[in-house]
């Protein structure tokens, strides 16, 4: 399948997960970091995608993985959780997961994660276990075409208590351009401002601009006030894009109203850029619009 995107999430390294595109033969190539041991990675195309697989790798091998995207158009959708200790919100790793009545089952990460792809839409009762906490069933509801994304908090099993699940549901297109991996890492390492759908419905802002430059400490509209263009003293303006396409004519109000925007990427320095937003010209940053 040539334009399919590979997702690889390393298991045991703090590093961003690698987006990466099938050639023309469906296939790609991956250099693994010397100390990466694990990684989970899955096949997207469209709004179709593959279950998840789990490579091991040695030094000096090569490992080959098979990825079959299931092909169930926009009848599917994906969960994606964590789980944490209800006590302290530390992540509870090897925890297992899965959905009852379906095969697959998943363990966490280091970061008390996993994903469950190609769910049939409807609803599914999850199913969570783990060694020293009480066992967790609770129903969910998969949206076609959609990600649904699940916070769990496990009891240890001495105490009464009721396990805690907060849900909340993703929009597909924005899992797919890669916004939320980027805005995972971008929080973590303080690297970026994300805006998502959900901010913007709640404030009902009547402008992108005027909403960025509220919601992002040391924002002119759409500038940089910590940067200045030469001896004028002038916010430092950022490049724009649109779908990931840059715009070289008229500001981003032009071309998008708030209501149509699924989410907003705004980078104040070269430094944070991601590489497909880089450029000898981005001395002063990017603001990143996506529609929903």
């Amino acid at each position: 399948m040539p334009g399919a995107v590979v997702v690889v999430r390393w298991s045991e390294l703090v590093e961003m997960p690698v987006r990466q595109a099938a050639g023309v033969d469906g296939r790609f190539s991956l250099c693994v970091p010397e100390d990466a041991r694990e990684a989970t990675l899955w096949a997207e195309f469209g709004d179709d995608s593959s279950e998840q697989a789990i490579a091991t790798f040695e030094a000096g091998a090569t490992r080959e993985v098979v990825l079959r995207v299931l092909s169930e158009g926009m009848r599917s959708g994906r969960l994606l959780g964590q789980v944490l200790d209800a006590l302290t919100d530390d992540p509870v790793r090897t925890a297992a997961a899965s959905l009852r009545g379906r095969p697959l089952v998943v363990d966490t990460n280091r970061q008390g994660r996993f994903v469950l792809t190609g769910v049939p839409a409807g609803v599914h009762e999850l199913e969570v276990r783990r060694i020293g906490y009480a066992p967790l069933r609770h129903p969910i509801t998969i949206d076609r075409g959609l990600t649904t994304e699940v916070q769990i908090r496990l009891v240890p099993a001495p105490l009464d208590m009721e396990p805690i699940v907060a849900t909340a549901t993703r929009i597909r297109r924005m899992e797919i351009v890669g916004f939320y991996e980027r805005k995972h890492w971008g929080e973590l390492t303080g690297l970026g401002h994300f805006i998502t759908a959900e901010e913007i419905d709640r404030w009902r802002p009547s402008s992108v601009s005027g909403f960025v430059a509220m919601m992002v400490p040391g924002m002119s509209g759409l500038a940089n006030r910590r940067m200045s263009t030469g001896f004028s003293g002038q916010p430092c303006p950022m490049k724009q894009y649109l779908d990931g396409i840059l715009l070289r004519g008229g500001g981003i109000d032009q071309f998008v109203r708030p209501f149509e925007v699924g989410g907003i990427e705004v980078y104040k320095g070269p430094a944070s850029l991601p590489a497909e937003f880089a450029g000898s010209d981005a001395r002063c940053g990017a603001v990143v619009v996506w529609t929903r």
